[in-house]
């Protein structure tokens, strides 16, 4: 879905067609529309800086701290994932899922699978009735190396 850009400024009004925007608390702006489109055409999780260069490649005139901004109110909102790297970056995507999730992703190439884990809810919420916890949430991402990843290296 290619974004359409009529060369202003970004924050006006827009009319939205993307549930996940539609959805985001706020005022419907052509950011979010534009970060939406973009994160429905990626596969993996994207930074912010990414995601900033290609909505300058598309000819948006917005700042990366908007960009920050957007995907801050996204992400409160539900609609989109974020993860943060072992370097201390966080990265964005679309969720797929609307329920509660996790995440095996690729170290080597960045492919993201969501996966939901029946085992891992039970045993956090044991966990934390053990210790006297309640209102508990946690996140949990995975690490390692996809089956492509693998393949390609073991023919090196």
């Amino acid at each position: 879905m290619e974004v359409q850009n009529s060369g202003d400024e970004l924050g006006a009004d827009a009319n939205l067609t993307s549930g996940q925007v539609t959805q985001a608390r706020g005022r419907a702006t052509r950011q979010k529309k534009a970060l939406s489109e973009l994160l429905e055409e990626a596969s993996n999780f994207s930074s912010a800086q990414e995601l900033h260069s290609k909505l300058r490649e598309r000819g948006y005139r917005v700042g990366l701290t908007t960009v920050y901004s957007q995907l801050r109110v996204l992400a409160e909102a539900g609609n989109i994932d974020s993860v943060l790297t072992p370097s201390g970056e966080t990265l964005y995507r679309l969720c797929s899922l609307s329920s509660h999730h996790h995440h095996l992703i690729c170290r080597d190439c960045g492919d993201a699978i969501e996966i939901e884990a029946a085992l891992v809810e039970s045993w956090t919420n044991e966990v934390a009735k053990q210790a006297g916890f309640t209102d508990i949430s946690h996140t949990i991402e995975i690490e390692g190396r996809c089956q492509r990843c693998s393949f390609e290296i073991s023919r090196r």
